[in-house]
């Protein structure tokens, strides 16, 4: 095997080039996010009762829902098994020009449970930007005896 020594200059000049890639591309995850902000309630209740996770997602200036698209949730799952889902699909209610979707729930046992979906939204910017989109639903159902 044989070990490589990098001069100093040319090893930070590396360092800095992984750095600044990096920061690239965290500032493109951000970017994506620039249409819509989306907010997600935790949930707490008990054993067997049913209970309402609420999800909303908001348009940001300069953008707006498509209302016209099946905006939903799907794929909904429970790490552990600790929680159920009325509906496989929850579609959306438009409501002040956000999207409100209410996940009916219903914890199996007690403890808190992680939960995840996945958001199907569509929006608008300006004429002729229409895009489709995929993010993740994450909460968590704290359920009590």
């Amino acid at each position: 095997m044989r070990t490589i020594i990098l001069p100093r200059r040319r090893a930070l000049a590396l360092a800095a080039t992984g750095l600044t890639a990096l920061a690239v591309g965290q500032a493109s995850a951000a970017e994506e996010s620039a249409a819509y902000v989306v907010d997600v309630s935790d949930v707490a209740v008990k054993v067997g009762e049913p209970a309402v996770m609420l999800a909303t997602v908001r348009a940001r200036d300069g953008y707006r829902i498509l209302t016209a698209y099946n905006n939903r949730v799907i794929r909904l799952s429970s790490y552990d098994d600790g929680v159920v889902f009325e509906n496989d699909m929850v579609p959306a209610k438009v409501e002040d020009r956000a999207l409100i979707f209410p996940v009916a729930l219903r914890a199996v046992k007690p403890g808190t449970h992680p939960i995840n979906g996945l958001l199907r939204v569509g929006y608008i910017h300006g004429s002729d930007e229409m895009a489709m989109v995929s993010m993740r639903l994450i909460a968590n159902v704290t359920a009590t005896e």
